[in-house]
This record gives C-alpha cells, sequence and structure tokens, in this order.
C-alpha cells in the first residue's frame, strides 16, 4: 500500500513541480522580453506560488524519503555481503581443518579458490608449478573431490546450506 501511496503521490507532485517551473521561467521571460500582455491577478499568481512552494517541499520531503531508503537498503546489502564474506572465510577455515591441509596447502587451496593458475600460484608463493600441483592433488584427495570446479561447488553449497549428494 505504501508503495501505491508513494508512486501516486509522485505522478501528483511532480506534474505540479513542472507546472511551478515552468510558469516561473515563462514569467521571467515574459516580463524580461516583454511578452505578455496583460498581468495576470494577483489571486492566481499568489495560487500558483504557493502550489510551488507546496511542490517543492513535497518534492524535498520525498526526495528525502528516497534517499533514506536508498541508505538503509545499502547499508543492509553491504552488512550482508560482509557477513557472507566472513561467513566464506570461516567455512574455509574450518574446511582446511577438517581436511588437515598443511599451511602450504591452505594457501593453494586460496589461491585455487581465488581462480589462480598453477603457473601463477607458483608464482605467487616461490615455488615450482609441479609443487603447486602435487599440493592441489593433496588437497584434492583431502577434500573428496577431483578437480577446481568441485572443490569451489563444496563451498558454495555449504555457504548456501543446500549440500547436494552425489549421485551414486
Amino acid at each position: 500500500m505504501k508503495k501505491f501511496l508513494a508512486g501516486w503521490a509522485l505522478w501528483i507532485i511532480v506534474p505540479l513541480q513542472l507546472f511551478s517551473a515552468s510558469f516561473f521561467i515563462w514569467d521571467i521571460g515574459a516580463s524580461l522580453f516583454g511578452f505578455r500582455t496583460r498581468p495576470i491577478s494577483w489571486a492566481l499568481r499568489e495560487f500558483i506560488e504557493i502550489s510551488a512552494a507546496i511542490g517543492l517541499i513535497l518534492g524535498l520531503v520525498i526526495g528525502a524519503i528516497a534517499l533514506s531508503r536508498a541508505l538503509k537498503r545499502n547499508r543492509l546489502v553491504e552488512n550482508q555481503l560482509r557477513a557472507a564474506s566472513g561467513a566464506l572465510a570461516e567455512l574455509m577455515e574450518e574446511r582446511f581443518v577438517e581436511w588437515s591441509l598443511t599451511p602450504a596447502e591452505r594457501d593453494v587451496a586460496w589461491f585455487t579458490l581465488k581462480g589462480f593458475s598453477n603457473a601463477e600460484i607458483a608464482q605467487m608463493r616461490n615455488t615450482s608449478e609441479g609443487t603447486v600441483k602435487a599440493q592441489s592433488n593433496a588437497i584434492f584427495r583431502k577434500s573428496g573431490v577431483t578437480g577446481r570446479t568441485q572443490l569451489m561447488s563444496l563451498f558454495i553449497e555449504d555457504l548456501l546450506g543446500e549440500r547436494i549428494e552425489a549421485a551414486e
């Protein structure tokens, strides 16, 4: 219901503001360039100015409400992302302990899950590519998977809480 009222209010306020702004621009232009042939009544002018002021105030209020809601939503999403990132890191550490990975294997597992190739991991760790391959194979064996994709899916499934059992 709130969304309906907010949408309905915008359909009234925006045209009111557009009309008021157009009136003021026309009035200034008419006075400046002498377009006006006869002046409008003071009562009409005051009504238009009061309507414009009300429209501007309502626009300010609705804009402030929209900004407040957007900032609140942004904070919520940032907190959820931070929680998900923290949850993934915690989950990874739990699994690494559960699988009894060595510190070197943990490093390789982190880099593997981040998407680095064996050559890139070897370069970052100042080891040979063969060492990284051996450590990767140990990680896959200890975790019960056959490759990088299955390793990542273990964490995604755990994070989502939807552990999918392999078909036999």
